[in-house]
């Protein structure tokens, strides 16, 4: 077990050096647009954008220290269970780039869908702007929860080194496209996750709600239903809007109405209910609760 996961970390660190450049790369195109959004005034309000930048900081941090290793180390122990592997070979790569991909859509689709999650997703989405630094605005416990969804990859026979690699990249991709800048793209639109489709995720207009979660291509939510293009303009952030820029509470304030809202709650049902039912999830107990009830499955969310 300890040396494989020696095995594990020595893997990483060499292969990793190489998105390491790709992420400085996105960075440095980070600090480029909100340089220009300054200098020609685009931007005149800053509160958002150093909430993102700080964020980001601390989530380095974290990635860079425990959560790296409870990512590895959780994986290579569920690999220590199974007896079989893939190999590793070009068509393996694609293969494990491809179950990446559909593994993000799932995981994605959960944390819109499921409260407890929500309130760990609902940080990238609280931001009412919408620019590259967006992309930065992650949960500080994402890597705490995300590892436990790539589990069938491993399970399926990926090694833990090409599950982790593959996975990053889909996450990496998506920096680019948290931008006004770029416009539709045609067809490409309906093919691979682009500006144009990302910013109607991040839209808190009712037909936007819960759409487009793939993480590189869109094949997804063409078979599960969940792709729309970009029509009307995009209204950011949730449907109630946070209403603050502090980094902590971007980061927690949903884990304290969900704690509010569970001990307000009349039965264990209704707890369970309000953690693991819909964002916007309430007991059906009158007809105004019904109609609340149905907004939330109808991908109302609140914050």
């Amino acid at each position: 077990m300890f040396e494989n996961l020696e095995k594990r970390f020595e893997e990483l660190s060499s292969v990793l050096g190489v998105l390491e450049y790709i992420a400085i790369f996105f960075f440095s195109l980070i600090v480029l647009e909100t340089a220009w959004d300054i200098y020609t005034k685009r931007r005149t309000k800053y509160k958002e954008t150093i909430a993102n930048f700080f964020i980001a900081f601390i989530s380095a941090l974290l990635e860079r220290t425990l959560y790296g290793a409870i990512f590895v180390i959780c994986l290579t122990v569920t690999e220590s269970f199974i007896s079989y592997k893939i190999p590793l070979t070009w068509w393996s790569w694609a293969l494990a780039l491809l179950a990446a991909d559909l593994t993000y859509y799932w995981m994605h689709r959960f944390e819109h869908e499921i409260r407890i999650l929500w309130a760990n997703h609902i940080v990238h989405h609280s931001s009412p702007e919408y620019n590259l630094t967006t992309s930065l605005r992650l949960a500080w416990v994402d890597s705490l929860i995300e590892w436990i969804f790539l589990v069938p990859m491993i399970v399926i026979g990926f090694e833990v080194t090409q599950t982790i690699i593959a996975f990053l990249f889909i996450v990496v991709y998506q920096t680019w496209i948290h931008t006004e800048k770029i416009g539709k793209l045609k067809g490409l639109d309906k093919i691979f996750n682009t500006p144009s489709v990302h910013r109607v995720h991040h839209g808190s207009n009712r037909k936007y709600l819960d759409k487009n979660y793939g993480g590189v291509l869109m094949i997804w939510d063409h078979l599960f239903g969940t792709y729309q293009a970009e029509e009307e303009k995009v209204k950011y952030g949730v449907t109630i809007p946070l209403n603050s820029s502090n980094p902590l509470t971007i980061n927690f304030k949903e884990y304290w109405l969900i704690a509010k809202d569970v001990r307000s709650s009349k039965s264990i049902n209704d707890a369970f209910g309000y953690i693991f039912g819909r964002p916007g999830w309430r007991p059906k107990r009158n007809k105004k609760d019904q109609e609340l009830s149905l907004d939330a499955s109808k991908g109302m969310r609140e914050n």
